[in-house]
């Protein structure tokens, strides 16, 4: 049970009087309180006040004063208050366009360790990140977290990034590792990013088997031309249509006979489903 003392503290005190004064409007009001409270270098209030501060200045047009009011709050190093404000610090300088006092930003949510604002402050650095090997590793940092939502994010983003750089193994590895943790509208997209991923790998299978054939290395002609067909099926999916026009024309004019001849038996096959 909380004190009638404590309870009217609570809901009257200079905190909350500044806070509503926000709401209402009056920001200059709200702005004089929480600057009182912000200055006392041994207030309880101290970093929430600062942040609230940095908030209201902001709305005010002062960006330098709202930063300023934010390095007060994060110079506290309170578990949740200097966390919010060095991520006030970060997106404000990364809508300002400063990268590089962005990453610093982001790197002092780092630095003040709250579990909560870890994921959150590891994707905004794979996305200001120099390359992708930075990318990577800060999108796997936001991974291990756990976070239900935000790990998904990275685990999305990276899957992404890996099949752009044609590993969609390593990609499926890490959306396999971060399903567990999905939920709704996420999970659906971690399975569409999984599928391409083994489409990929797919392909690779069906490529390798077409490639020991060129060489001479293949299998027989019936498990040959069924990679031939399967790889021209499947890159279309992956909107490679030319490529699988290619594959087809490679099976046509192979110089094994019995080989042109299956490609042939299951492209006429398509074509006369087509027809009909």
């Amino acid at each position: 049970m909380t004190s009638p003392e404590l309870d009217t503290e609570l809901h009257t005190g200079p905190l909350e009087q500044a806070r509503r004064l926000a709401e209402s409007g009056d920001l200059e009001a709200a702005a004089e309180i929480f600057a009182q409270l912000a200055a006392d270098p041994e207030g309880r209030d101290r970093a929430q006040a600062a942040v609230g501060l940095a908030v209201v200045l902001e709305e005010r047009g002062d960006l330098e004063g709202a930063r300023s009011a934010a390095r007060t709050a994060l110079a506290t190093g309170h578990p949740e208050y200097a966390a919010q404000a060095a991520c006030h610090l970060a997106r404000g300088f990364e809508r300002d366009g400063q990268d590089e006092q962005a990453r610093g930003a982001w790197q002092a949510v780092l630095g003040v360790g709250t579990a909560a604002y870890l994921p959150l402050a590891h994707l905004a650095l794979a996305r200001l990140a120099d390359g992708e090997e930075e990318a990577e590793r800060e999108l796997r940092a936001a991974i291990s977290v756990g976070d239900p939502e935000l790990s998904c994010t990275a685990a999305q983003e990276l899957a992404e990034l890996l099949l752009d750089r044609g590993e969609p193994g390593e990609a499926a590895a890490v959306l396999v590792e971060t399903l567990p943790l999905a939920q709704g509208a996420q999970a659906g997209r971690l399975r569409v990013l999984l599928g391409i991923a083994h489409l990929e790998l797919a392909c690779a299978e069906f490529a390798g088997v077409v490639e020991d054939a060129a060489r001479g290395e293949g299998a027989e002609a019936e498990s040959t031309s069924l990679a031939i067909e399967l790889l021209a099926r499947t890159l279309p999916l992956r909107g490679r249509a030319d490529d699988a026009e290619r594959v087809w024309a490679y099976g046509l004019s192979h110089a094994d006979e019995e080989l042109v001849e299956q490609v042939r038996l299951r492209l006429d096959r398509d074509e006369l489903s087509s027809g009909a």
